[in-house]
């Protein structure tokens, strides 16, 4: 009997615990694993491009939604950066938010 009203308590625990994660972020802790490996790929297919300044481009994701910021010094690499974002897999929807950097 005490064990099974520990095991119960174990599992209310829990409860309240990813509900209160999920409560403080807005996402589930599944959401939020699923981002961070968005955010991972997105990364790593931005510093496998050739173009140098991508990889100074900042990635965060929310649900599914990647958000890119920072300084690109052309309008085709802001554009570069979205078509690379867009495809990699889990992608909803890409958010630009980069800066041209004007030419001296």
């Amino acid at each position: 009997m005490v064990r099974a009203i520990s095991h119960v308590a174990v599992l209310v625990l829990f409860v309240f615990l990813a509900a209160a994660c999920q409560s403080m972020t807005g996402e589930t802790a599944g959401e939020n694993v699923n981002d961070a490996s968005i955010t991972s790929a997105v990364k790593a297919k931005l510093a496998g491009e050739r173009m140098g300044t991508l990889t100074q481009v900042n990635v965060e994701t929310v649900r599914s939604t990647v958000y890119l910021t920072g300084v690109v010094q052309t309008a085709d690499e802001k554009m570069r950066a979205t078509d690379v974002t867009r495809k990699v897999e889990g992608v909803k929807d890409v958010v630009n938010n980069l800066q041209i950097r004007a030419q001296p």
